[in-house]
């Protein structure tokens, strides 16, 4: 039977969001914010020459330049401010998070709540700083390598890296605005409102290549059915919950006894979401931005070797992805969106237990057990979403936004943002059920004091 919260979300309707000023102005500044974004995507770097850029930009669409550019927005296609994109927040979040579980000193600050996280976020924008430094110097060189640059030198240099490090310090300050201010997870939109802006423009490519006969109808049609196919499967397995049930025993509050009750904790097949997509595609593109420029001039051999063998499509890059998911798919569980630990020693302090299973240690090797074995098919998911179609778009040059990645991003982050939205239209529910309560108890307050008649 569904409890009184379900059914009251389920009662919850679209229609109170006129209602909920709260939700509405956060939703106003979030699109707000996201439109600074897109803006900022088409302000250029200066001292680029935009026609041989764009030259350069359609013979790399088709290899690893596609993914950066689908990746940060088209940005790196018009080598806007953003064009780095947030990439170096991710890398850097995910180096800090893997020192924290290896230093002691990072491990001490985790334990310290609030402040200590605040220590580590500060960590984090350092780490993204020298990340967008290296990466944009990088980028400054190739670009004058391939003859990209109207006025070459070190004033282009240092004009390039101060825009491009603080186009990407903008960006990951509009996330954590976004997150605190807005709608759901500041970071994730930004690469969904990526994603989606150049898909209209990659649509139009896809079907012009149908008219011109570079690719079949049939092509075409497979990739419709493919690309609903893949939404239909993560929508399925995104909603899919193992329970595990936990009892409450009886208990006194106040001068009322409560009954026993019984509970559920729900575990995701998916806890991690889509954030391991997106940290094994960050790693990946990290050492292929500076390459895929360089490209364009003398490349040398280490270079060339970073280009044959992680490009897309090719065994050693769908290996990586691969491990590079299954690995983030276990640390970010573990490690951010459910502890163990945490979670058994919850249950204690509650009075919860599982049946059968004894409180404490014993619960979180339970819940561990049972974590690590729904893990086994939320990776394998994960794994097979992000590759199985990068195959497929590779073998039939399909455009990069109707692969495996960019899908499970778009479709993770819209119902994320609106399972955000039916919470803040619930809490807003809750809030008007209360002063109604309230406002009843005045009333009755107030005839209660009236005189009796005898």
């Amino acid at each position: 039977m569904a409890s009184a919260v379900e059914q009251m979300a389920a009662n919850t309707s679209w229609a109170a969001l006129g209602k909920a000023t709260d939700l509405r102005n956060r939703i106003f500044f979030t699109l707000g914010l996201l439109v600074v974004y897109r803006l900022g995507t088409y302000i250029p770097v200066p001292g680029i020459d935009g026609g041989a850029l764009r030259d350069f930009m359609q013979q790399a669409q088709q290899g690893i330049g596609g993914i950066l550019t689908m990746f940060t927005g088209g940005a790196l296609g018009r080598m806007g401010i953003f064009a780095l994109g947030i990439m170096p927040y991710i890398s850097a979040s995910i180096i800090i998070q893997l020192l924290t579980s290896m230093v002691p000193f990072l491990e001490q600050l985790k334990k310290e709540g609030e402040q200590g996280r605040k220590k580590i976020n500060q960590y984090t924008r350092y780490g993204t700083v020298f990340l967008a430094t290296f990466q944009a110097y990088g980028l400054s060189v190739g670009l004058e390598s391939g003859s990209l640059v109207t006025d070459p030198g070190m004033f282009f240099r240092a004009s390039c890296v101060i825009t491009l490090v603080g186009g990407t310090m903008f960006l990951m300050w509009l996330g954590e605005q976004i997150t605190a201010r807005g709608i759901g997870n500041g970071i994730s939109l930004i690469i969904f409102v990526g994603i989606i802006a150049e898909v209209p423009a990659a649509l139009a490519q896809f079907f012009a290549s149908g008219r011109s006969g570079a690719i079949s109808p049939a092509v075409i049609i497979g990739v419709i059915v493919m690309v609903i196919a893949v939404i239909m499967f993560v929508v399925f397995m995104e909603r899919a919950l193992r329970k595990i049930t936990i009892q409450y025993p009886r208990r006194q509050v106040g001068m009322k006894m409560s009954e026993a009750q019984n509970s559920h904790l729900p575990i995701k097949v998916n806890p991690a979401g889509v954030i391991p997509a997106i940290f094994a595609s960050s790693l990946l593109l990290l050492p292929t931005t500076i390459a895929t420029f360089s490209q364009a001039g003398q490349t040398g051999p280490i270079m060339s070797t970073i280009l044959a063998y992680f490009g897309p499509g090719q065994p050693l890059y769908l290996l990586f992805f691969a491990a590079m998911i299954v690995f983030f798919a276990y640390f970010y569980t573990f490690n951010v969106s459910f502890k163990p630990d945490e979670v058994a020693d919850n249950l204690k302090n509650q009075n919860g237990f599982v049946p059968g299973i004894r409180p404490g240690k014993k619960t979180a090797d339970y819940l561990e057990y049972v974590v690590n074995r729904v893990l086994v098919l939320g990776a394998a998911y994960l794994a097979a979403v992000c590759l199985l179609p990068e195959i497929l778009r590779n073998q039939f040059a399909i455009p990069f936004y109707f692969g495996g990645t960019s899908v499970l991003i778009v479709v993770s982050v819209t119902m994320d943002t609106i399972q955000q939205v039916q919470s803040h239209l619930l809490a807003h529910q809750y809030e008007g059920l209360i002063q109604k309560s309230q406002l009843r108890g005045k009333s009755k307050a107030r005839k209660s004091k009236g005189p009796s008649r005898r």
